[in-house]
């Protein structure tokens, strides 16, 4: 099967749900394939197919994670993104690397660091107190040069705003001066969003 056919094939296969399950290990062995075109769009599958089947990917996740090591940062990208699928519904799997990802806060690609940013909201969604000493590193991507970044960081905030407040409040006023000074309307937007779920305006 060529390139192009198994991209397509495996594109078909992310549309078919009920597949998921039993074309696991089928998906994963293509982890080896020598096309970063098609280790990435396997990436981001395990990641979905992870969060609604977690148990069945577990093994699967250092296999995932020494993605993360990749000179190429579109497979940083996806293997960031896809623990943090996985790490929504079955946090323990990816427990060993989750202190790993911090480091993508400071990725030279402004990608990868917006999928540090998703794939934290992921996990926040369902374990949101680990993050409890980790703020810090959110607040310095709320004043990142990339405009995306900078848009999706307050998401993080919204995330943790919601399910425990108390870890956002140090952080409203700086919160409240970017809605009303940066540049981009998304990030005033987004702030804003963070503040009232946090304050329950």
């Amino acid at each position: 099967m060529s390139e192009s056919e198994l991209y397509k094939d495996l594109g078909s296969l992310t549309k078919d749900k009920n597949r998921w399950k039993e074309s696991i290990p089928y998906v994963s062995s293509l982890l080896t394939h020598e096309s970063v075109k098609i280790q990435a769009k396997v990436l981001w599958l395990l990641g979905e197919m992870g969060l609604e089947y977690p148990q069945e990917v577990e093994d699967k996740i250092p296999a995932i994670t020494s993605f993360c090591d990749s000179t190429e940062p579109l497979l940083r990208e996806r293997a960031v993104n896809a623990l943090g699928r996985i790490g929504r519904s079955n946090y323990p799997a990816i427990e060993p690397f989750w202190k790993e990802l911090f480091r993508f806060a400071d990725d030279e690609e402004p990608k990868v660091r917006l999928s540090f940013i998703w794939a934290s909201e992921n996990i926040a969604t369902n374990t949101p107190g680990i993050y409890e000493n980790h703020m810090p590193v959110f607040e310095k991507l709320l004043h990142d040069e990339d405009d995306k970044v900078r848009m999706e960081a307050p998401e993080i905030f919204r995330v943790l705003g919601k399910r425990r407040p108390e870890f956002v409040s140090p952080y409203l006023e700086r919160l409240k001066e970017i809605s009303e000074t940066d540049d981009n309307r998304v990030v005033r937007i987004h702030c804003l969003g963070a503040i009232k779920v946090t304050t329950k305006i």
